[in-house]
């Protein structure tokens, strides 16, 4: 099982399943040009920074703020006098003399300046991994600038363009992206700090300490409040909302989802590794018939992509899972007509669907899907293709959309976060970082730790029923084979709740992959749909009422 979970994350990490990074983990230079660094280690470093970006055609003027916040793990009390000296807010050089593990965490935060704090919705946003900065969600989808890259090609080689973003979320909300402990400009030190950091219910208390502290620094405890999760951000969303309500007595108006995965069992990802357990091949079957669909590999091309994946989703779960669960019971008859079935939706061979017995691998589809071509089939968004690396390996040796795009959201917003934010200069932004040992042990709930593969659902569960108004927003691409978009589905449906909270829960789908946002007309759809749920939810009187 630890295999398993170790080549997952390998392969998802980051929210867009980047290689892993293999930068070290220690602190950034102490030598620098930033006079406020060194003249001032234990006081905390902002930038501010001042904008204005057109939305749907009207301007919308906003102050950024670029620092960092300083946590600590679950347990620490403020009041011992061994780290009184601990500066909330500090940047990463303040922590370097504490013995205890401390983090700092940088963010990026824009403020509209014509509005109210205490009415105007505020959304914390970050990307997944684990190991993963914000910059993909920062610089692709809602941030006030965005970076230009090809739909479904290998984007060329710098220069790289830079452009307004009119897909930003600042018409309805104020945005914080987060760097989770480690990535960013933020930095972990002290004794035990990967144990104390690194893991499912650690990052939670990290990110519950920030979102803590953000509130009381910027005087923002009574304004409308979401979370913005993407990839393993949808699990870290989960812990993050539940301890947050629970914990600190902070209630949500809605947590928003993007390629969501809450239960690794569900994972598509080497699932032979976990024999017996055969929902993960059921659920990403719509996904290959999608991706199937896109690169013309089925028998009969079907016009209408949305009817062709509700015959898929149908099959998958009824006569697919029946015989899967079959087992070496299945009879022959039986076993031929769900081969055909499968050729069928997938326009994989019938030979390979034979000798995969019915399940099918997501790493093995990715390298099969267009090896006559000799090309391999992207996992996190499955209309890039790019050259096999190994002709004869069983599964895809890299993922083409992560090649084609990660060095544009690197290379800009390292030039971004200085010549704009004004910040960063003589530091190193680690976009990503290499986890080898993330603690994938999880107590649901705050209950008992379970060893198994981690399950964040009974933790939203939990987070809804104590507070019945929370909604939820599911948003997923039907070319995403990293979160298969019906995965996302199952797991809403399989929620321990009652049946009325199903009411709180919303689906949007796009034809995109695992960063939707890559995709600008899945990106335009995204921001309207968001906004839509952040106007219906943030309780805010209607347009020409007055307050109760």
């Amino acid at each position: 099982m630890t295999t398993r979970l170790t080549l997952l994350l390998s392969a998802s990490l980051i929210c867009l399943g980047l290689s892993p990074a293999r930068a070290a983990i220690d602190h950034p230079d102490t030598a620098h040009p930033d006079p406020a660094h060194a003249a001032h280690p234990a006081q905390p470093i902002e930038r501010t920074s001042s904008g204005t970006i057109t939305i749907d055609g009207k301007p919308v003027a906003y102050q950024a703020v670029a620092g960092t916040l300083v946590v600590h793990p679950h347990g620490w009390d403020d009041s011992d006098e061994t780290v009184q000296h601990q500066t909330p807010g500090s940047d990463a050089h303040a922590i370097d003399g504490n013995p205890d593990a401390t983090a700092s965490m940088f963010y990026v935060a824009y403020f509209r300046k014509d509005s109210r704090p205490d009415s105007r919705p505020v959304t914390f946003i970050y990307n997944g991994g684990p190991g993963s900065s914000s910059v993909w969600l920062h610089m692709g989808a809602f941030g006030p600038r965005r970076v230009v890259t090809n739909d479904d090609t290998h984007t060329p080689a710098s220069p790289y363009r830079l452009i307004d973003n009119p897909q930003s979320l600042l018409d309805v909300t104020d945005l914080v992206f987060i760097d989770a402990p480690g990535t960013g400009f933020g930095r972990i030190n002290g004794k035990d700090k990967e144990k104390l950091f690194w893991g499912v219910d650690a990052d939670g208390q990290a990110f519950t300490s920030f979102v803590s502290q953000f509130l009381a620094k910027y005087g923002r405890y009574n304004s409308p409040k979401y979370l913005f999760g993407e990839s393993y951000g949808t699990m870290r969303s989960a812990v993050l909302v539940n301890d947050l309500q629970n914990q600190e007595n902070i209630d949500f108006n809605g947590v928003i989802l993007l390629s969501q995965i809450l239960s690794y069992d569900n994972s598509v990802d080497e699932p032979a590794l976990n024999p017996g357990m055969d929902e993960p091949f059921v659920l990403a079957l719509p996904t290959y018939a999608a991706t199937a669909w896109y690169h013309h590999k089925l028998p009969q091309q079907p016009e209408d992509l949305k009817a062709f994946l509700a015959e898929v989703e149908h099959f998958a779960s009824t006569d697919y899972l029946a015989a899967l669960q079959q087992g070496a019971a299945l009879p022959d008859a039986d076993r031929a007509r769900i081969v055909e079935r499968l050729h069928a939706y997938t326009g994989l061979p019938a030979d390979y669907i034979r000798r995969a017995d019915l399940r099918i691998d997501g790493g093995e589809f990715s390298k099969t899907l267009q090896s006559d071509d000799g090309m391999t089939t992207g996992r996190l968004d499955t209309r890039f293709s790019g050259p096999a690396l190994d002709p004869l390996s069983e599964e895809a040796g890299y993922d083409p959309q992560s090649t084609a795009i990660s060095s544009a959201y690197v290379s800009l917003f390292n030039d971004y976060v200085r010549k704009t934010l004004n910040y960063g200069d003589g530091l190193t932004y680690r976009p990503e970082i290499d986890i080898q040992h993330w603690n994938f042990h999880h107590a649901a709930g705050g209950g008992t730790e379970s060893d198994g593969p981690a399950n964040v659902m009974p933790d939203l569960a939990e987070a809804m029923k104590t507070n019945p108004t929370l909604k939820i927003m599911l948003n997923a691409g039907y070319f995403d084979l990293a979160t298969p978009y019906y995965e996302g589905v199952y797991e809403m449906r399989h929620l321990p709740i009652p049946t009325a909270l199903q009411k709180n829960i919303e689906f949007r789908q796009y034809q995109s992959g695992h960063m939707v946002y890559a995709n600008i007309p899945a990106l335009t759809q995204l921001h309207d749909n968001i906004a839509d749920f952040i106007r219906r939810t943030d309780n805010q009187p209607a347009p020409g009422s007055s307050a109760p």
